[in-house]
């Protein structure tokens, strides 16, 4: 699948997602916005930027921390294996 050079950038990397989680991708950093897509069992995904959402509990803690993995497209971070509980991506403008 190609990927638009216009979002490449060199220091995107790739994070997994929790075992055995389905986890569902929203168009914005919070629960209150619309289901787009759900990733299946064993993904990974890019961390583009992050932003400040709602306030989340899932495998990895609680945090408001919200990932941006593609265009308008955001999973809570608490789903995400980033082995850190802080900002590991710049923020979303």
């Amino acid at each position: 699948m190609a990927m638009s050079p216009v979002a490449e950038s060199a220091s995107v990397r790739y994070y997994p997602i929790a075992p055995d989680v389905r986890l569902n991708v929203r168009n914005g950093p919070g629960t209150s916005y619309s289901i787009v897509r759900i990733l299946p069992e064993g993904s990974k995904v890019p961390i583009y930027c992050q932003t400040p959402g709602t306030t989340v509990t899932g495998p990895y803690g609680t945090s408001n921390i919200w990932d941006n993995i593609s265009n308008g497209q955001y999973v809570s971070d608490t789903y995400v294996n980033t082995g850190s509980d802080g900002y590991v991506a710049d923020r979303c403008s």
